[in-house]
This record gives structure tokens, C-alpha cells and sequence, in this order.
């Protein structure tokens, strides 16, 4: 086993110790936990983006946990959604990555439709790999259902990130907690590294605390911090909104019936008419509170675009549920992203981000959570927003990638 403590202390002067990539000429198979496609990008679409600079990346789209049941309103909507991923297959990123969506069944309770599912990966990703030159890879697994994967592309290592309190995903994967939490199991003891995204996956891992890392998300900062570095014209989508007089709260990424706390919404958008919510993301189906004339949903905007449209954004809020347990459990990204803007924040509890209670507003109701965002609007200060850009400002992805590069290298140098 590789030393792990002492590459980890080492993370702070990566910078100044490296002249060439710390990672380089290796082939990286990734079963990421979410899509290419349909997602704002997260920690695995960032990490592969650097790595493919100087290496052969493959990235696997999300292999199901199982749909959820077909009496529920999300279930046409997922199916639709996986479909048109399964119609792209193979495809080659601008950066240079290739996207693969394998055939596969969402039957993982059996043995027999596990059996099916791992003939047809092994049968796609080995010929894959063949014609594409992916020899001995680096098998980087971040969601549990690629267990069976293990062993079967001759990988010179295996590294798993846990994202997501995988078990606690009823959303997905319905009544198979305990099949989703024996193959966490079994990858967390198989793996040669295990990477948590947040600090409460982490404080609460039972296994492997040996070869276990904390894996901070992080963020593209000088992209989000041109958010107010420049001046941005109103997007049309934002036009309608974007009046003298109104405030607007604005959100971006996933937008989820489970996810948004309807309710804080309702409750603040009727005693604050003037103040419009503002959703940019992708969504499986509408959500209740769309029907009230200041909360609006304006689909997915390309990250490029996103600082833009944050530009115009008074307040970046976080209106999470705070009582769904595999929500308690999130790391959000945005969060990060929201902080490089400069931009206020307010959001509802997340453990991740308790420590930075003061330099962004966590809200304990929803009345505090008006208050918080009156304070923003009439007391927030040029040094406010420095303080928020500085708590980010060093930790980008380039920097998590060169982390990570570093401890894969010491792997693969000794296997």
C-alpha cells in the first residue's frame, strides 16, 4: 500500500514540485456515478478533462441502479432520459475524451440480471478498449454498481470515489439499500484508494480508513469569478425578470422534485412577491411551485454561459430539503462556484459547508432564511465578497487533478 498520509501532506506545494504532468501516458477508465450529457458538470467530468491533457481517458456514463417503480411520476422521464443517452453510445468529446453509454438492463436485485449485465460491460469495454488502445488502465469507479468491472480490464489500479451516500438513494435504486451498500463494501475493500467527496461520507466510513481520502469538490475559479470581474449583458432568458424593482434569487444545477425544498420557496416567494426565483437547470418533471408568478424555471444554460447569467443574480441561493437523508449527505459544487462569483449566498444546513457559516449565510428556518437574504441585500460589502472569493480562490481543479495524478502515480509506479 502506497503512503497515502505522506502524499496527502504533501498536496499544499504540488505546484512548485512539479515542472510535467504528474500523471501522464496512462489509459483511465471512469464509471462515473452520473452523465456526461445531461449533467452540470461534476468532480469526475472536471478530474477527467485535465487528465485526458496528458493521458487516454475513457468515461462510462452512469450504470443504473435500477429504475425507480413504474408507479412513480419520475419513471417515463428517466427512461426517456437514459434512451436518448443510449442513442449516442460512442461518442468523442472536444476534449478528447470518449463517452461511452453501454447497454445495459436496470435489473440489479438477481443474480441473473447482474450475470446479464456484467457479460454485456465486459463485452463492450473490452472491445472498446481494445480498438482504442486502452491498455492496463487506471479503473476509477465512483458509483457501486460497476463493482463486477473489478478485475475484468487487467487494471494496474483501482481507485473509488464515493460521491454519495449510495444506500440512502431510494430515488434511484428504491428497496435495494442493502444489494447498493454490499457492493460499497466490497469496493471499498478491493479499491488501492478510496476518495470521499464530502466530510461527512468521510467522518462516517467504518472501512478501509486506511487508504481514505478527502477529495474537497472544487471549482473553476477564474471562470466564475468573471461573474463580476466584467460586465455582462442581461441573457434573454433573464430579461422578463430582470426589472427595476425586483430582486432576483437565482439557483443553478439539478432541480428535483426530492431536492428543492418546495415549501421554503412557497413560503418566501408569497411574503416577498417582488423577490423572483430563478432555476437553471435540467429537471425530470415540473416543479409544484412553478405556478407561482415569481418562480421561474428556465432549463439548462451551457457552463460557459452560466457566469452570465449569475451576473444578474442579486442573491445565489441553495433551497435544499434539509430532512431527506441522502441529501444531508451532498457536497454541492455550486456552492464553490456560487462563492467564486462573489455573489451573496444563502443557503439551507449542509454539513459540508457549516465551516464557512459567516462567510456564506446558513439558514436555520424560513423566516431566517428571509432574513438572510434582506442582510445580503442591504449589508453585504466589497469586503464580504473578497472574504467569499479567498475561502475558494486556491482550491480549482487543476489543483485537485494534480493531487490526485500524484497519488495514482505512486500506485501504478509500485504495482
Amino acid at each position: 500500500m502506497p503512503n497515502l498520509k505522506c502524499l496527502n501532506s504533501q498536496f499544499s506545494i504540488l505546484d512548485s514540485q512539479f515542472k510535467k504532468p504528474v500523471l501522464e501516458n496512462q489509459s483511465i477508465i471512469c464509471f462515473a456515478g452520473e452523465d456526461w450529457w445531461y449533467h452540470h458538470p461534476h468532480s469526475k467530468n472536471h478530474l477527467m478533462k485535465r487528465f485526458v491533457r496528458h493521458n487516454r481517458v475513457m468515461f462510462i456514463n452512469s450504470i443504473s441502479m435500477g429504475l425507480p417503480s413504474v408507479r412513480s411520476r419520475d419513471f417515463f422521464a428517466k427512461v426517456k432520459r437514459k434512451l436518448k443517452s443510449y442513442a449516442k453510445f460512442v461518442r468523442r468529446t472536444p476534449e478528447g475524451i470518449w463517452v461511452v453509454t453501454p447497454i445495459v438492463l436496470p435489473f440489479f436485485s438477481s443474480s441473473a440480471g447482474r450475470a446479464l449485465n456484467l457479460f454485456l460491460l465486459v463485452f463492450q469495454i473490452r472491445l472498446l478498449a481494445l480498438l482504442l488502445g486502452f491498455r492496463s488502465p487506471v479503473l476509477w469507479i465512483a458509483i457501486p454498481t460497476a463493482r463486477d468491472m473489478v478485475g475484468r480490464l487487467h487494471e494496474s489500479a483501482l481507485i473509488y470515489q464515493v460521491s454519495d451516500k449510495y444506500d440512502a438513494n431510494s430515488m434511484d435504486h428504491g428497496d435495494r439499500s442493502a444489494l447498493i451498500r454490499r457492493l460499497h463494501e466490497e469496493l471499498i475493500a478491493a479499491a488501492d484508494v478510496v476518495y470521499y467527496s464530502g466530510k461527512k461520507l468521510l467522518a462516517e466510513a467504518e472501512t478501509g480508513r486506511e487508504k481514505s481520502i478527502l477529495l474537497e469538490q472544487a471549482v473553476d475559479f477564474e471562470h466564475f469569478a468573471s461573474t463580476t470581474a466584467q460586465t455582462w449583458p442581461v441573457p434573454v432568458e433573464m430579461q422578463p425578470f430582470r426589472k427595476e424593482g425586483k430582486v432576483i434569487l437565482g439557483y443553478f444545477g439539478a432541480i428535483e422534485t426530492w431536492l428543492i425544498d418546495q415549501n421554503l420557496v412557497r413560503y418566501v416567494a408569497e411574503r416577498r412577491p417582488h423577490w423572483q426565483f430563478v432555476f437553471i437547470g435540467l429537471k425530470t418533471r415540473p416543479l409544484e411551485v412553478e405556478s407561482l408568478p415569481n418562480v421561474h424555471c428556465i432549463g439548462s444554460q451551457p457552463y460557459t454561459s452560466l457566469p452570465a447569467f449569475a451576473a444578474h443574480f442579486d442573491v445565489c441561493v441553495l433551497p435544499w430539503v434539509t430532512d431527506n437523508e441522502f441529501v444531508s449527505y451532498g457536497s454541492a459544487i455550486k456552492v464553490r462556484e456560487y462563492l467564486a462569483t462573489g455573489k451573496p449566498v444563502v443557503m439551507t444546513p449542509l454539513y459540508e459547508y457549516e465551516p464557512l457559516d459567516g462567510i456564506l449565510r446558513i439558514t436555520r428556518s424560513y423566516d431566517h432564511f428571509i432574513d438572510c437574504v434582506e442582510q445580503a441585500l442591504t449589508a453585504d460589502t466589497q469586503a464580504d465578497k473578497e472574504a467569499r472569493q479567498q475561502a475558494v480562490k486556491g482550491n480549482t481543479w487543476d489543483v485537485r487533478a494534480e493531487q490526485v495524478g500524484a497519488i495514482i502515480t505512486n500506485i501504478v509506479g509500485k504495482s
